[in-house]
């Protein structure tokens, strides 16, 4: 049985993939998915590749793209979500700010450098037409950390995704005041090149497991129910969520790639861009 070691957030997003792992479904194909969970998000997970933790990654679009450009050995085998992804703009509960406009020239908390979240707040600036030079940023590590910091006035404003920080909202932690959707599907499946190399075949049978069950989570019993109970959500916050949402289980198109690399080479991210056929590798088809 073959060992895979896989990263991502703890996030409704990632249910199939633990449906999979509960359900024995990888197993049945000789495989061991070893699951670690990042609540630190993106730019923890392109470490944990670069660092050889992990062999693969449920990641985000822009955040892997951004970290293959600085050169990590990276290639995205599948994209997995292909709708957007919301990102509500939070403040304190008790901050005086009630639009987004009025954060322009305050402090974003972030997870950590490259992280997805420091990644949308310039986009949302550009979106506002704020300064991009201007922005400030406070390290926060994680949901907790951004608490922390927003109830401590270190940073006033922090993106995460709208329904991961809705129970915050509804317990008076947090107050959304607006949105700001990925111009682009937001998560890929990534996995280090090297390791693509010699475990191509395993990697095939395992996407092959995951998006069978991904093409019909939305007809799993009671999943609204399920999701809730798993990620403290309530049933009608799923319910919408699952409403705006769509797996894939196809490979990230380049034009899809050549879109993010551009927003990032306007936004000042990355100097300059690559082909696109350079972030993505097709595994064999022949290989399942």
């Amino acid at each position: 049985m073959k060992t895979i070691r896989v990263g991502g957030v703890p996030e409704h997003f990632n249910m199939p993939w633990h449906l999979c792992i509960e359900d024995g479904d990888f197993e049945y194909e000789q495989l061991k998915i070893e699951w670690r969970d990042f609540p630190d998000g993106t730019g923890a997970m392109n470490k944990a590749l670069r660092n050889n933790e992990i062999d693969v990654a449920i990641i985000l679009t822009e955040g892997v793209i951004k970290d293959i450009t600085a050169g990590n050995p990276v290639k995205v085998i599948q994209k997995y979500i292909a709708s957007p992804l919301i990102w509500g703009i939070h403040v304190a509960a008790a901050s005086p700010f009630k639009e987004v406009k009025e954060l322009e020239h305050t402090k974003a908390a972030i997870s950590r450098e490259g992280s997805g979240s420091q990644l949308m707040a310039y986009v949302n600036a550009k979106d506002q037409k704020w300064d991009l030079a201007a922005l400030d940023f406070e390290i926060v590590g994680d949901i907790d950390g951004a608490v922390k910091a927003l109830e401590q006035d270190r940073a006033q404003y922090f993106m995460w995704e709208r329904f991961t920080t809705k129970p915050l909202v509804d317990k008076s932690v947090f107050r959304r005041v607006g949105d700001c959707p990925t111009p682009w599907p937001c998560f890929v499946v990534a996995a280090r090149e090297d390791f693509i190399h010699t475990h191509e075949h395993d990697l095939a049978k395992m996407l092959d497991v995951v998006n069978s069950k991904s093409v019909s989570f939305k007809e799993v019993p009671g999943v609204e129910k399920l999701v809730a109970q798993r990620y403290d959500q309530k049933e009608e916050d799923i319910k919408e969520w699952l409403g705006i949402t769509s797996w894939s289980q196809v490979q990230i198109s380049e034009e899809e790639v050549q879109k993010v690399q551009e927003t990032l080479k306007l936004l000042g991210l990355i100097e300059k861009g690559m082909k696109a056929s350079d972030f993505i590798y097709n595994l064999e088809a022949d290989s399942l």
